[in-house]
């Protein structure tokens, strides 16, 4: 499998259980044990796991109902990162709550399989036809976009070349973990290249970074190739790129075009999910730097922030514009985004993403015969 499962996907969160939020509280409080916590939430990926199969979703996940953030649970669980305080909101986004700040504060060391035992979890629970497992985890990137050199110990990594080389080695012992395991389909969320698409953010990133930002997407393209390249040929890679998906909220706008051909000539992933749900992420151009005949692009059309559905007519246009960038055989479709890329969720309900989600199947099942 080099590319989707299916000609249509999904991003990989979904909204949580009441009961998982409420387990989750309890921990956090010290009512429960981590043992206790998992239990509520085996129970409800095995449901989430069965809806999956049961409405035709080919890549299942387990929803990334064991994690707060979409980033920190997995960043922090690398030896050498630690949370170290919350993020200040912005003006315009007072959040209630925000991710803490993430740090690296030691040599780098991957001291155990992050994601092995949800691996090993969902994978006997897969069993339709078509069917595979599909783990989330997020992109390198994450650890040096928001901080940079301050978010750095400079004791541990001086060089920060030698901060990449460390950062590489982590990633690449984690997916030969799950490799080994039996996963075949690997996801990296990435909100920092999408950040660099939005002129604002380019600007703040300059100022924080220093450096040549032009030169960053190319860097962070090396970054995730070196994580990946010499991967077995039956190992997928996809990437999904994200300008924000906080309660509905995003962060980010601006079209693919400012890193459009290092994205799709440079990075060596196998799909692309891209959000394209509305203006803000611009027209289909960018399409033309994908090398014919070789990766898929999940067109993100129907939007996971808002409760409404989209008209399937006007989707299957959409579809047909992006085929003249792109040839059709090398589109699939999905939801923009995740439908609770951290724990609070989008504003919408449980039956409308799953609305959505049958949507995004009949759609694709209309549009490619091999659906």
């Amino acid at each position: 499998m080099s590319g989707p499962p299916s000609r249509y996907d999904h991003v990989g969160s979904f909204l949580r259980p009441q009961e998982v939020l409420d387990a989750r509280k309890k921990f956090f409080g010290g009512e429960i044990s981590a043992e206790q916590l998992r239990e509520v939430e085996n129970k409800h990926v095995e449901e989430l796991a069965k809806k999956m199969q049961e409405v035709g979703i080919k890549s299942i996940t387990d929803g990334e109902y064991r994690r707060q953030f979409f980033h920190t649970d997995f960043l922090k669980q690398l030896e050498g990162v630690e949370e170290v305080g919350g993020i200040v909101p912005s003006a315009a986004n007072q959040f209630a709550q925000q991710p803490n700040k993430i740090a690296v504060t030691g040599k780098l060391r991957h001291t155990k399989g992050i994601e092995l035992n949800n691996y090993l979890f969902l994978s006997p629970l897969v069993t339709a036809k078509g069917a595979v497992v599909k783990i989330t985890i997020p992109s390198p990137t994450m650890l040096h976009f928001r901080g940079g050199r301050e978010s750095i110990n400079i004791e541990a990594y001086p060089d920060l070349d030698v901060f990449f080389d460390d950062l590489a080695k982590l990633y690449r012992a984690e997916i030969d973990t799950l490799y080994k395991a039996g996963c075949r389909y690997i996801q990296f969320d990435d909100t920092n290249l999408a950040y660099l698409c939005d002129l604002e953010m380019r600007k703040a990133a300059a100022e924080r970074l220093g450096g040549d930002i032009n030169a960053l997407p190319r860097q962070y393209a090396q970054l995730i190739n070196s994580c990946i390249d010499g991967r077995p040929n039956d190992l997928t890679i996809g990437i999904h790129l994200c300008r924000g998906n906080f309660r509905s909220q995003h962060f980010a706008q601006g079209g693919y075009e400012p890193i459009a051909e290092v994205l799709f000539g440079e990075l060596n992933v196998d799909i692309y999910l891209l959000e394209w749900e509305n203006e803000r992420s611009g027209d289909f151009k960018p399409l033309r730097f994908l090398p014919k005949g070789k990766k898929t692009v999940v067109l993100g059309l129907i939007s996971s922030k808002f409760p409404e559905l989209e008209s399937k007519e006007e989707i299957i246009t959409k579809i047909h514009e992006a085929a003249k960038y792109a040839p059709l055989e090398q589109l699939a479709l999905s939801p923009q985004c995740g439908f609770s890329s951290t724990a609070h969720g989008n504003q919408i309900t449980p039956d409308t993403q799953w609305e959505k989600m049958k949507l995004v199947i009949e759609i694709a099942k209309s549009v490619w015969p091999d659906a």
